[in-house]
């Protein structure tokens, strides 16, 4: 009876769960980007420059020793700014894994080549060539996608959407990023709060129809209220002098450090470049 009774409310604990998992997730995010590492003391144009300038590469070379490269220097960076391994691999490597993992499973099966194996029973074959096609998406993938989290993780959001602008990135969509992003966890604790107050005041089972019906009334009730705050807020920000572009009051300085560091990501970049191509 108990199994049962937790199978009926598993709906709303789970959705709890996941509105509280994201809002820790920007809560770490906020944490490291304010330590004192190497990457937290660069200009934001700095690292979005330097870290553009290694995931081109590592998108582009055909040599695994040079993506396995990018990837270390990715790894020595998070490393060097207090980027927890554990979150990299929670969060990144094991989930691009499974992801791509998925994409490129039939690579080394469909992809002509040198036979190095085949599968018992079946009698497929595995080449060489389609086992290297694999292994350079996921590597690939992998680099890429930690540079990013890389880049996220140690600058606030609002930086990297300034430093957007260095790219000539529109103005509107920097200002919908940025607008996206800082009431995207407004959202989420306001329907957290509405299934913790359903879920307080439950008594007894839910049916699979009256559980769906408890769902869709939530998620009508909460895009009723997105509507409403995103007018409110724009009115506000009308009030307040808004004409299409956000000013920030922290103004970007680059120091001998983000000098520096902007030649070693060229220097690194045009090496990879190199002996990538």
């Amino acid at each position: 009876m108990a199994a049962k009774h937790r199978g009926k409310r598993g709906f709303l604990e789970r959705t709890t769960a996941s509105f509280v998992d994201a809002l820790e997730h920007a809560f770490y995010a906020e944490q490291t980007a304010r330590a004192e590492g190497l990457m937290q003391r660069l200009d934001p144009r700095v690292k979005l420059v330097g870290i553009l300038a290694l995931i081109v590469p590592a998108a582009a070379s055909r040599s695994f020793a040079v993506i396995a490269g990018l990837f270390a220097v990715a790894v020595v960076l998070a490393a060097l700014s207090h980027v927890s391994f554990a979150v990299l691999l929670k969060r990144v490597w094991i989930a691009v894994l499974l992801f791509t993992g998925v994409i490129a499973l039939p690579a080394p099966f469909v992809t002509p080549g040198s036979v190095v194996y085949h599968l018992p029973w079946t009698g497929w074959r595995v080449t060489a060539q389609g086992l290297a096609s694999a292994g350079y998406l996921v590597l690939r993938v992998e680099t890429a996608a930690t540079l990013c989290v890389l880049l996220v993780l140690t600058t606030p959001w609002n930086h990297v959407l300034k430093a957007l602008r260095v790219l000539r990135v529109p103005a509107v969509m920097v200002t919908i990023l940025g607008m996206t992003y800082r009431y995207l966890f407004l959202v989420l604790q306001s329907a957290h709060d509405m299934f913790e107050s359903r879920r307080s005041r439950m008594i007894g089972n839910l049916t699979g129809r009256e559980r769906r019906r408890v769902a869709a009334s939530s998620a009508g009730v909460l895009m009723s209220k997105t509507f409403d705050l995103s007018n409110d807020v724009y009115l506000a920000m009308q009030s307040r002098g808004y004409r299409g572009e956000v000013a920030l009051l922290d103004d970007f300085r680059i120091g001998r450090l983000d000098w520096a560091m902007l030649a070693g990501f060229t220097l690194v970049s045009i090496a990879a470049f190199w002996w990538g191509l």
